[in-house]
């Protein structure tokens, strides 16, 4: 019961959009700009375009609310899929415009720079929409140093359980790198190979 709420919501969110309701973009503004923004922003590594990319996502999505499908995944991860796409195309516009300006760096160059930074945004990503529990003893093992006894005893946690919960973080992590490879290759705008499931 607790997993079909928030699809009730997604539904209701894309049915209110659909009939024009500009409270419902509000509501939706207020829940997933900062997500939005944080992965434009982890891709293009610019303050500016970050804010570009988040007015065209959600513009896009007034304008398209029938494009969302909640029989395809959640709304989150659609959104976020829009986000990663439109922030993709724009890395590889800016950087080959550089190129043709005679910049520094090849097309491998791009594709490479590409590939890390849908990687670093999918990992942004994942961390964010896992479990707490998880996301919780990510932080401390790797942002805080602590060994598995010590996240344990922070938690409040056997020592089991905070071994458990890295293993399983770490193995949500190591999705992020072949994923954003795969969605590197394909910005095209229609329905990515992550949508239908977490992006």
């Amino acid at each position: 019961m607790a997993k079909e709420a928030p699809r009730r919501w997604d539904r209701r969110m894309q049915q209110r959009l659909a009939h024009g309701e500009a409270a419902a973009l509000g509501e939706l503004y207020d829940r997933f700009a900062s997500l939005v923004h944080g992965l434009a922003h982890r891709v293009l590594g610019d303050e500016q375009a970050a804010d570009r990319i988040t007015r065209e996502v959600f513009a896009h999505i007034w304008e398209n609310p029938d494009a969302y499908d909640p029989k395809q995944g959640p709304l989150r991860s659609w959104v976020a899929t829009l986000t990663h796409q439109r922030a993709v195309r724009r890395l590889r516009q800016t950087e080959s415009a550089a190129l043709a300006r005679g910049g520094e760096g090849t097309t491998e160059d791009l594709e490479r720079k590409v590939r890390r930074a849908s990687a670093a945004a999918r990992a942004d990503y994942i961390v964010t929409a896992m479990p707490a529990p998880l996301r919780a003893a990510l932080e401390l093992a790797y942002f805080q140093r602590r060994d598995y006894r010590q996240t344990a005893a922070d938690l409040g946690v056997t020592e089991d359980e905070a071994r458990r919960r890295l293993r399983l973080g770490l193995q949500l992590l190591s999705t992020a790198n072949d994923a954003g490879a795969q969605a590197a290759k394909d910005p095209s705008p229609g329905a990515p190979p992550g949508y239908g499931r977490a992006l």
